[in-house]
């Protein structure tokens, strides 16, 4: 799944507005415009080849799509008071595209305040059945022993069940 279709889609599902997309982007440290922001959240029409002239699409690329969900967190929950004894945590940038549906599911988790039983709930919803110990393992450090990679199958379905959720 690309990052703009997984966009979209969350757009979608939880009905975010325009400008409370570009609210979180900004707070995940990307300043866009309202313009650039539809630009990533329209669909590329690709006809053979072609694409439309009328309206240029931006890729959303793996860092912007991280920003936009630790923006997202900020959004959903309230910027986090970093207390003085604890260490500046610096996460490692996505290097592959083989750990972003899992970042999702966990960015996800964190900004909704979801517990395990309300992702497996969403993710039934959508007619996947998961249990707890699956889905703890797409939850995992990457390089941990019990780590799962998390197929599009997954991530597409808990997109679909979060707007059956929402949105009814």
């Amino acid at each position: 799944m690309e990052n703009n279709d997984i966009l979209i889609r969350l757009r979608y599902a939880l009905d975010i507005k325009n400008t409370d997309m570009v609210e979180i982007f900004k707070l995940g440290g990307i300043e866009l415009t309202k313009t650039e922001v539809l630009q990533i959240l329209t669909k590329s029409n690709d006809n053979d080849g072609e694409r439309a002239e009328t309206t240029e699409n931006i890729k959303c690329n793996n860092s912007m799509l991280e920003s936009f969900f630790n923006g997202f967190i900020i959004f959903k929950r309230g910027k986090q008071d970093q207390k003085p004894e604890q260490p500046i945590s610096q996460e490692l940038p996505l290097k592959s595209n083989e750990s972003i549906n899992n970042m999702v599911l966990k960015k996800l988790k964190i900004a909704l305040a979801l517990t395990s039983e309300d992702m497996i709930d969403i993710l039934e919803k959508a007619g996947v059945v998961i249990t707890k110990g699956e889905l703890s393992a797409l939850l995992r450090k990457k390089g941990h022993k019990n780590y799962k990679e998390c197929g599009d199958k997954y991530a597409r379905n808990f997109l679909k069940g979060l707007a059956l959720k929402y949105r009814g």
